[in-house]
Order: structure tokens, then sequence, then C-alpha cells
């Protein structure tokens, strides 16, 4: 139970990585806040975590409307007093590179990714400030270490959230709020499954020395880990959990 008594609030936690990490979070004690625009899929992680004796209830909104990080974390404080943990996982892909990257698609991974980000930290920080004790995890990618050929918004947006996170870790370490990102590998999502072709997988399977890709809990477990106390003393950290791709 790291996460025993704990409030956690989990952006696009409707499926793959955010539904692992949620449904995870609750299974460690935590009360989750499901963050989700898909009202089907995120009600479906809802009723897993009750299913298991957790807690947590759905916020069902776009993440990336005006006000809508105020709305959300308003919701889980009126539930729940506090937020402890922030999760900052939703994300999309609009591939394309340099030439064929539209710039509302490039404005869209940015929005998401990054924008998002920004807002959703911002409404947390005060609470954890006062408490003195916060978690924030940044889920980013190993593009955003390496770069992608034809993935220039989703590389962009993931090393932004590099940047980011370390950027927040040192303004905020001094009031015991632990900001890091984790770097997930090729994945076994929904996503990865119906918009990856195949030989994309193949490629980058070859130069992945564990040889397969990733499950969503695999990642989850390594995002627990920051989220909880065993990493009191960890921040601005890059947690890479990619198999060995690009390392």
């Amino acid at each position: 139970m790291k996460l025993k008594d704990k409030v956690a609030l989990v952006t696009g936690a409707g499926q793959g990585i955010g539904r692992a990490i949620a449904v995870l979070s609750a299974r460690q004690g935590a009360r989750v806040a499901l963050v989700e625009r898909n009202e089907t899929s995120g009600r479906e992680t809802c009723e897993q975590i009750q299913a298991q004796g957790g807690e947590a209830f759905l916020i069902a909104l776009d993440i990336t409307r005006p006000g809508a990080a105020t709305d959300a974390v308003g919701q889980a404080r009126e539930a729940w007093g506090r937020i402890d943990i922030l999760v900052n996982n939703a994300g999309f892909d609009r591939p394309g590179g340099i030439f064929k990257i539209r710039d509302e698609d490039w404005d869209a991974v940015l929005g998401v990714h990054l924008k998002a980000a920004l807002a959703f930290t911002r409404e947390v920080i005060p609470g954890m400030k006062e408490r003195q004790y916060g978690r924030i995890v940044n889920l980013s990618s190993i593009y955003g270490k390496s770069g992608g050929k034809g993935e220039i918004a989703y590389a962009t947006a993931k090393a932004g959230l590099i940047g980011f996170t370390k950027s927040v870790a040192k303004e905020v370490g001094r009031y015991n709020i632990g900001v890091n990102a984790v770097l997930p590998g090729l994945t076994a999502t929904p996503a990865i499954a119906t918009l990856m072709a195949e030989k994309f997988k193949e490629q980058i399977l070859a130069q992945t020395p564990l040889g397969r890709m990733a499950r969503p809990e695999e990642i989850a477990q390594a995002v627990i880990f920051l989220a909880s106390d065993e990493a009191s003393y960890i921040t601005g950290a890059c947690l890479e959990v990619s198999g060995g791709w690009e390392m």
C-alpha cells in the first residue's frame, strides 16, 4: 500500500498507460480522480477500480479547454479535500515530419502534452505548498530524448515535458514537492495496436535489448514508485522504462 491514504489525480485515465496508472494507484491505497475526455472509457476505468474495492470517480472533460484544469482540480478537492499526487499522463500523436506536419496538428499535440500539463501543475502546486507535500509525475517518452523520424510534434512535446519537469522541480523542491518524469519505450497500448504499422514496431523491437513491448502495468509501476515516499529524495529525474531502447 505505497499510496495509502493519498489522493491522486490522473489525466488520460481511460485506457492504456493512464488506466494502468489509475488502477494500480487505487490498488496501492490511493483515492483516484480520473480525468478523461472519453466518458465511456473513463467510466470503464472507474468501474474496474470500484470492482476491486478502490475509491475513484470520473471527471469527464477535455483537458485542453480553457478552465478545464481549474474545474477538474476543484472537483477532486471538493470530493477529497486535497491532491497529493498529480500524474500528467494524457497525450496523443499526430505523425508527420517537419514539412508534413500541419500547424493545427502541431498545436493540438503540444496543447495536450504541454499546455495542459502546465495548467494542471499550476492548479495543484498551491495546495501542495501549503501542506509541504506533493508528488508530480509527467509521462514523457524515449522520443523526448532521442527524437523520432516522422514524429516531430510528438517528440518535441515529450522533450518539452523533460524540460518542464526539471524546471518545476527546481522551483518547488523547497516545499517538499517531488517532480519527476517517466520515459516509456514502445508499450502495448490500444493506440499502438491500432495505429502503428507492424514494420515500425519491428524496427523498434530490433533496437530493444529486452526484445518486447512493455505492458502498461510496467510503466505504471515506475509511476507509482515516483509518486510514493520510497522516492522521497528523488526529484527532477527522468526514469527510462524502455527495455533498453535508445540507451
